[in-house]
């Protein structure tokens, strides 16, 4: 059988890199940065919602800040794909998310917010940036949809025995498995390294972006 060449934003090696990176965001923000979530921004819109219904106007700017930030990110990424001369695009986002990154190492937890905004920002941009892996619809940051394509594909395997439903559902499932891992490395990382543990992330992006500069 044929074997199809995806791009190298679709391929299982910077998609897996990437994957373990937005484990290991969403650790070191909930851990580490006030119990906020750097890329699941629906846990931030449950809690900014009850805040609002309490009252509680200060822990409303906490939640609603980094939901802001990442529909800003979407935005950025999207002009960014706008104003590219080439496929390159995908590889600037990352180079300026490991950026943005880097930078949030150096935040102080008095400005914990900041940190947050930060992260969500660059996470939004790395969602818009990289949507598909080996032709499938997928996301690097968060699990929920991967979680209802991967089962809806084991179940039309378990039916139909279809091979390519199979080989989707064992995608999205390892997927699954490396955010996790990454969310393990990352809570490992905070105990070890603090507010500088954010910086494994930005290791695990250069390493993927290695391979979109030779498509």
């Amino acid at each position: 059988m044929e074997r199809r060449t995806h791009p190298a934003a679709e391929q299982l090696l910077p998609v897996a890199l990437l994957t373990l990176s937005g484990g290991l965001q969403d650790t070191y923000t909930y851990l580490r940065r006030g119990k906020v979530f750097a890329n699941a921004q629906t846990g931030n819109i449950v809690l900014l919602g009850q805040s609002l219904f309490d009252g509680d106007w200060g822990r409303a700017a906490r939640y609603f800040l980094p939901v802001l930030a990442f529909a800003l990110g979407v935005a950025a990424a999207e002009r960014l794909q706008n104003c590219a001369h080439g496929p390159n695009w995908q590889r600037q986002v990352l180079l300026w998310e490991i950026l943005l990154l880097f930078l949030v190492g150096f935040i102080p937890h008095s400005l914990d917010q900041l940190a947050n905004a930060l992260v969500s920002f660059s996470c939004a941009m790395q969602v818009q940036a990289f949507r598909r892996v080996e032709g499938f619809a997928f996301a690097s940051t968060m699990c929920i949809g991967n979680l209802r394509s991967g089962t809806e594909a084991l179940c039309t395997f378990l039916r139909t025995r279809d091979r390519q439903e199979g080989q989707k559902a064992r995608l999205y499932f390892l997927v699954i498995f490396l955010f996790a891992l990454g969310a393990e490395a990352g809570s490992l990382a905070v105990e070890l390294l603090d507010l500088p543990a954010i910086w494994l992330s930005c290791v695990l992006l250069a390493l993927g972006s290695w391979p979109l500069s030779h498509q």
